[in-house]
Formats: structure tokens, C-alpha cells, sequence
């Protein structure tokens, strides 16, 4: 038997009463692209007859006994043998006669094609007004905002993509965020990816969607903000730094009622807590560049820079040592202002905030760069695939 050219890979659910259909128009799309193909079936535990009825039909099989829309596909991609792959769900509310477009943009060189529901034409009450005009429009805002990610429709089950490409992003969530893993995943590998129309179709009558609004919406959610530390993390930093000067400056100034010791106090937790912050961002960046480094702005590639983690993890030992200076500086001030009986002044409070600030800054940033040290030593060694939670 020939090597396929196309493998269509179907995540299935109990889907008896469509599942034939959507075989039918597999093969439709197969034998319009005049080329070997296969159907793939990953059944994730159907106890409605749609396992049998997809085999009777000639296809193969494929049963999944892990849960999930990712864990069906990820099986399913696993089992196939074609060049190409062509995924969509067994309700039959996707088009598979449109493979040969699929593959044709394949061709041109793209690894991902992902169809685009807003450009193509939404059946009445094929989408729900929640995921038309909030869900998906936000979601996608956003992917193009953290990833860069060109397509309108970021969430469109209908996809085709280069398989050896697609493998090499090493994809292991097992529920509905699958979709967004894949496309996040292969910007921040700069694969080539390109978008074309596709139709949607309503649900037969009685169907209820595997699709949970709100929890899947949150995964979702979720996921995009794990690789966007940039975002997830950054704005909270500046904001507490922000919080902590201005906390800093009513004290100074003497602006009532914020000229008490609790005004330094929550200061500095401000303070430290931006540090904090901004230690987890540097070792998730570190740790999702270390993966894809392809994928780094020259903005990332300044922080490398300006931090010296482009030549090892010294610059960051050294900015702890300079903060400990800082420490034992403020540390000696507040002693003479204490021997001297004047602590209750402003300026030793303020020199009390920067004593007790910089040695926790010195200590963060000394943890910061013992933890990328570690883990540069240590990344090579890959973790078994887990499910995203």
C-alpha cells in the first residue's frame, strides 16, 4: 500500500448519528484531492455504536481510553502515516470535502493551515452568540497580541498541518486547549502558517456539545497566559513598584495619613513583591525560550542582554552583590540614626526601607539566577508528557 498523502483524523465521542456522514465527506475530500489518503477514527470511549459504525465503514480505528479532546487527537496524530494531516470534529458541522484546498496551501510551503470561520460563511445557530462575539473574537485578540499570531480565527477545529512539523512541538494537552497549544506552540517555532474559509455548520438536531463554555474558555485562557509571561506577570510587577514609590513618596512628603511606620511596611512589601514577580518571569521566559528559541523579539533579546543571561547567569550574581552593598550601606545609616536616638525620623524610615529592601532583592535575585543556572544544566532532560492543568 501506498504512503498516504493525507490523513484525516478524527476525534470522536459518541457521534453515531453523524460520524457515517462525516466519513462520506472524508472521502469525498480524499477522492477529490486524487491522491492516497487515510481515515483515522480516535474514539475516546464511545458507548453509542460509533466506534462500530466507523468501522464498519471501511476506516481505521483508533481507541483512546485517556479522556480528552487532546488526548484523541494526540493519539490519533500519533496513528497516522500520512505527509499531511486534516483534523476536525465528528458532528459533521465542519466541511472535510475542502482537503484539497487544505493541502494545496500545504504546499506552498505552509506547516499549519487553519481554516477561518469568520471569513467563510456560520451556519444560523451553528455558533453560539457568547463564543461568536466574545469568546472567540477575545481569545484570538489576545493570541495575536502575546504570540503574534496572524489568524482571525484562533479557535477554528479545522486545521491541516505538516506532521513532522507539528510533532516537533512536543504538543501534551489533553483537553480543549489542544487547539490553542498548537497554534501557540508553532508561533513561537515561526512555522509558516496561513488560514483559508471554511463553512460551519450547525449541530444536528438534539446534539449537545462536548464544548463547555466557560470551563473550556478558561483553559483556554489559561494556557495562553502560561506562555506569556510577559503579560501574565509583567503588569503586576510594574504595577506593585508603582504602588510601593508612590506609598514611598506620600511618606516623604508627609501626606496624611500616610505618615506612619505601616506606610513603609506596605511599601517595601510592594517592592519585594515585584521582585518577586519579576524572578518567576525571568525563569518561565527562560525556561519557554530554552524550548523556543526561534520565536525571541529583539526586545527579549535586549533583557538577555541587559542582564547578561545571553553569557551565563554572572551578571545576575553580581546585581545580588551590589545589592547586599546596598543593604549593608542603609543597614550602617540606620545604625548611627539609631545610636543617635532619631529613629522617628522620615529619613530613617526611609533608609530602614532600602536596608530591608535590598537584602530581600539581593536574595531574590540570587535565587533567580541559581534557579536558571540549574535549570540550563538540567533542561535537556525531558519530563514525560503530563496533561496541561
Amino acid at each position: 500500500m501506498n504512503t498516504p498523502t493525507l490523513s484525516f483524523v478524527i476525534p470522536c465521542l459518541n457521534e453515531s448519528a453523524t460520524i457515517r456522514s462525516v466519513i462520506d465527506d472524508c472521502r469525498w475530500g480524499g477522492q477529490a484531492l486524487g491522491e492516497p489518503y487515510e481515515i483515522v477514527v480516535a474514539d475516546n470511549g464511545s458507548v453509542d455504536g460509533s466506534r462500530e459504525i466507523a468501522a464498519a465503514s471501511g476506516v481505521r480505528v483508533i481507541p483512546v481510553s485517556r479522556k480528552g479532546y487532546g488526548a484523541a487527537l494526540i493519539a490519533g496524530i500519533e496513528a497516522a502515516e500520512g505527509t499531511y494531516v486534516l483534523m476536525g470534529d465528528a458532528d459533521s458541522t465542519y466541511d472535510f470535502r475542502q482537503a484539497p484546498a487544505f493541502v494545496a496551501k500545504l504546499r506552498e510551503g505552509h506547516d499549519l493551515v487553519m481554516g477561518n470561520r469568520f471569513k467563510g460563511s456560520i451556519s444560523p445557530g451553528a455558533m453560539p452568540f457568547l463564543h461568536r462575539y466574545l469568546g472567540n473574537p477575545v481569545l484570538s485578540a489576545l493570541g495575536r497580541l502575546f504570540f503574534g499570531i496572524t489568524v482571525g480565527d484562533f479557535h477554528c477545529g479545522l486545521r491541516a498541518f505538516n506532521r513532522e512539523s507539528i510533532n516537533s512541538l512536543n504538543l501534551h494537552c489533553l483537553g480543549m486547549e489542544y487547539a490553542s497549544e498548537m497554534v501557540i506552540k508553532a508561533s513561537l517555532m515561526d512555522l509558516a502558517t496561513a488560514e483559508i474559509p471554511t463553512n460551519l455548520r450547525a449541530n444536528p438536531p438534539g446534539r449537545t456539545p462536548h464544548l463547555n463554555t466557560w470551563r473550556d474558555g478558561w483553559r483556554h485562557l489559561k494556557f495562553m497566559l502560561s506562555y506569556a509571561p510577559k503579560y501574565s506577570l509583567l503588569p503586576i510587577a510594574l504595577l506593585l513598584v508603582f504602588v510601593g514609590l508612590l506609598l514611598s513618596f506620600f511618606y516623604l512628603s508627609r501626606v496624611i495619613p500616610f505618615t506612619g511606620p505601616n506606610t513603609l511596611v506596605f511599601s517595601v512589601s510592594c517592592i519585594i513583591a515585584s521582585v518577586g514577580i519579576v524572578s518567576d518571569y525571568l525563569f518561565t521566559r527562560e525556561m519557554i525560550y530554552s524550548q523556543y528559541s526561534q520565536r525571541k523579539s529583539r526586545k527579549s533579546f535586549l533583557v538577555d542582554k541587559l542582564l547578561g543571561l545571553n553569557h551565563g547567569t554572572d551578571r545576575l550574581f553580581a546585581l545580588s552583590g551590589i545589592s547586599f552593598l546596598f543593604f549593608l550601606a542603609s543597614f550602617i545609616a540606620l545604625s548611627i540614626f539609631a545610636m543617635q536616638g532619631l529613629l522617628s525620623l522620615p529619613a530613617a524610615g526611609i533608609a530602614g526601607l532600602i536596608a530591608c529592601s535590598a537584602i530581600l532583592i539581593s536574595i531574590t535575585i540570587y535565587m533567580t539566577a541559581t534557579k536558571i543556572t540549574s535549570y540550563r544544566s538540567l533542561h535537556f532532560v525531558k519530563s514525560n508528557k503530563q496533561g496541561c492543568s
